[in-house]
């Protein structure tokens, strides 16, 4: 770890900080805003934007669709610009993509409830405070509880891969922040315990030695290892991009939950994995392993995202080191080489990369590398004033402040214009941030 930390820290050292100051942050989150205002009247709140495809239009997902995984980014991106912005307007397009996904409350046919719910009812619970989101939370937390397996220990992932038997994947890594916040909001305090199992028997099977990750490991009934490798990646013994971005931000979230010093130590072990493969640039390719080159802007986001919340939880150096690998990644994502403005993409971003092996989704626009893009610009301006040389002024005046609620609490109203968007931004994106503890029979799913 300690290599890997030391590798990565001279190869961002070689290259230079791109800095997004107010203005360049402020038009970026304009333009954003623009982009999901302009994709709402092409579709309805029964269906989701997935990823862009060959005639530059987005392609989408019905929000009935139990096995898919990707419709709670577009009202969860919404959210977002509702808090950063004021917009009434986003507001609006967030609650309404939100509502269309009740449904999914009850469905037990996969792991990935947390991007579906947590992302899109969870903001909405806490900004309104309206216990009708709070209730569909509770209600998918147990649905997801539902695919622990006790004899593994892990959330089986799915059943439409009939040459799995008990899989296990990294993505569900991301999805455990619904059992824990459930856990914490009303739920059973056995989800917790589920979410923390889970973390440690990937940790224990899918992480390597040197801090790089598989992406699938499918087990027996009784709890044997049959197979380690990728489903999505350049090869099974390969390290698929976005799957190492999961394990960063979801061991950087279960810490935050749950103080456990295993789990900010697996954060950082992943993290200087991956940061020690970059090779100086700050948009990786899709596979660290693979030669063919296909850069993957949602991977970047994702670990832009998740730097910014594991900075906070770590001592200088390594606070600045992650901060400002960070701050390079987000600079160049908002450069003219991935950001969508002057082009007929309706996407946020350009150049993600979905599903390389099953050719899908390939350099396009992604639906959540937008929503973890614009996240990570909110969680950077809500950490500026603690950090030095941070790049973006001074921030929301209350960031960092020591008294905060859980990560979605209720925000007691919801206020528009600017100071209620800075106030509503100082909850949503420092959330993270303000629980710091300073370290000592289903067709196959479309994972694209």
């Amino acid at each position: 770890m300690l290599m890997a930390a030391a590798a990565a820290a001279c190869t961002l050292a070689a290259r230079p900080s791109r800095a997004l100051d107010d203005a360049g942050l402020a038009h970026v989150l304009d333009f954003a805003d623009r982009q999901l205002a302009a994709t709402a009247p092409g579709l309805t709140p029964q269906i989701s934007p997935h990823s862009t495809g060959a005639d530059g239009g987005w392609e989408t997902v019905a929000n009935t669709n139990l096995t898919a995984w990707t419709q709670g980014f577009f009202p969860g991106a919404n959210w977002y610009l509702y808090d950063l912005t004021g917009d009434l307007a986003a507001k609006a397009r967030a609650d309404s993509w939100t509502r269309a996904l009740e449904g999914q409350k009850t469905n037990t046919l996969t792991h990935d409830l947390g991007f579906k719910m947590y992302l899109s009812f969870g903001h909405a619970f806490r900004i309104t405070g309206d216990p009708y989101y709070k209730d569909v939370l509770l209600a998918a937390a147990a649905s997801l509880a539902t695919r622990f397996d006790p004899a593994i220990g892990a959330v089986i992932c799915c059943d439409w891969n009939k040459a799995w038997h008990r899989p296990m994947v990294v993505d569900t890594m991301m999805n455990l922040e619904l059992l824990l916040w459930g856990a914490e909001n009303g739920g059973k305090p056995a989800w917790r315990d589920m979410a923390l199992s889970h973390a440690s028997k990937t940790l224990a099977d899918m992480v390597r030695a040197d801090g790089s990750t598989y992406h699938v490991v499918d087990y027996s009934t009784a709890g044997a290892i049959l197979f380690r490798g990728t489903l999505q990646g350049y090869s099974d013994s390969s390290t698929w991009t976005r799957g190492q971005a999961w394990a960063i931000y979801g061991y950087t979230m279960v810490y935050r939950y749950t103080s456990d010093a295993t789990m900010l130590a697996a954060a950082r072990e992943v993290a200087d994995y991956y940061l020690s493969r970059l090779g100086g640039e700050s948009v990786p390719n899709w596979d660290l392993d693979a030669p063919t080159q296909h850069k993957d802007s949602s991977a970047a986001a994702a670990v832009a995202s998740a730097l910014i919340e594991l900075s906070g939880f770590v001592d200088m150096p390594d606070r600045d080191r992650y901060l400002q690998a960070a701050k390079r990644m987000l600079g160049e994502l908002a450069s003219p080489a991935y950001l969508a403005e002057g082009t007929s993409s309706p996407a946020v971003l350009l150049h993600g990369v979905g599903n390389l092996p099953e050719g899908k989704a390939i350099d396009a626009g992604l639906i959540y590398g937008d929503y973890y893009f614009i996240e990570a610009l909110a969680r950077l301006r809500a950490a500026s004033p603690a950090a030095p040389d941070a790049g973006v002024g001074e921030g929301p005046a209350d960031a960092g402040g020591a008294a905060a609620p859980s990560p979605l609490a209720s925000s007691g109203g919801c206020a528009s214009g600017s100071d209620a968007a800075i106030g509503a931004l100082a909850l949503l994106a420092c959330a993270p941030l303000l629980r710091r503890k300073p370290s000592t029979a289903v067709e196959k799913q479309d994972r694209s």
